[in-house]
């Protein structure tokens, strides 16, 4: 996948700004796919000059005058393409798990302090996460907002982001449990 495509997606509930761009990658594209301002922007310039994108630009009295991007009918056929080439699995690259691979030779007091600040960021992430799908379904439940909601792609990856998170926060405290496990294991030997 290339950031082409995330942003495609990203406007495809109409017209943003490359700010509020930015702000939706942090909130609904990041459990996905990660990119800097800088790119963003970048890659903003290339759609709009590749004609897969338009943008306008928006005169503003008190602020900066801001451009506004939205999707154009090749954008469309972009994203069709793209949706229509099988995914390739994804794998995971993480420097925490290569530390933890090598925990019957380190200090198990640095990992398990890192362990625990891994699964505290991923409680922050669920926190976000249920917020964000409960603002999405508003007073739905999620059953009826599943079968009748419009714009059901970024319910369904807010949802692979809290189940990927809450996988990491349970994998951290066992983790965690193991290896102070094994410490009082080896001190009461």
């Amino acid at each position: 996948m290339a950031l082409r495509h995330a942003l495609l997606a990203a406007l495809l509930d109409g017209e943003l700004s490359g700010y509020q761009l930015a702000k939706a990658f942090d909130l609904g594209v990041a459990n996905f796919w990660h990119a800097q301002p800088q790119q963003l922007y970048a890659e903003l310039a290339r759609l709009e000059k590749d004609g897969l994108i338009a943008g306008r630009e928006v005169v503003q009295e008190t602020r900066p005058n801001k451009r506004l991007f939205q999707v154009t009918g090749a954008g469309m056929a972009e994203l069709e393409g793209f949706t229509a080439v099988a995914a390739k699995p994804s794998f995971i690259r993480d420097d925490l798990l290569v530390k933890v691979q090598a925990a019957d030779h380190v200090d198990t007091d640095t990992l398990i302090a890192q362990l625990t600040d891994r699964a505290a960021f991923a409680q922050s992430r669920i926190d976000l996460f249920g917020k964000l799908l409960r603002t999405m379904r508003g007073d739905r439940t999620e059953e009826e907002f599943l079968r009748h909601g419009s714009r059901i792609g970024p319910y369904l990856t807010c949802q692979r982001g809290l189940a990927f998170e809450q996988g990491n926060r349970d994998w951290c405290e066992h983790t965690i449990a193991v290896l102070r496990g094994r410490q009082q294991g080896r001190a009461q030997r």
